[in-house]
């Protein structure tokens, strides 16, 4: 579990179209790194169109939205064309990162 004042921990993993992203890609901005169970689902789906709904509030504040979950990259890529998602998601299945965040 990570404390306030903690460093983020550093990751690397596949977004939904299988490139990869790593949190030193996004150095000197602001990122809110969100966690979810699992896409398509109700309640994961209210957050991520949330997220989408604000999204040019979070941009035009430079600041990146960034959602991971268990979920595969297909997964990931049907549910941001479903939902129109305009921020990244990223796919951690072995739930390293998950885990290293207390998720």
């Amino acid at each position: 579990m990570l404390n306030i004042g903690d460093k983020a921990p550093e990751f690397t993993l596949e977004d939904k179209d299988g490139k990869t992203v790593s949190l030193s890609d996004f150095a000197g901005k602001k990122v809110v790194l969100y966690f979810y169970p699992k896409d398509n689902t109700p309640g994961c789906t209210r957050q991520a169109c949330a997220f989408a709904h604000r999204h040019d509030d979070f941009t035009s504040k430079q600041v990146v939205v960034i959602g991971v979950s268990k979920d595969s990259t297909a997964s990931h890529l049907k549910f941001a064309e479903k939902y129109q998602l305009p921020f990244v998601l990223l796919s951690d299945p072995e739930h390293t990162v998950i885990e290293a965040y207390g998720a």
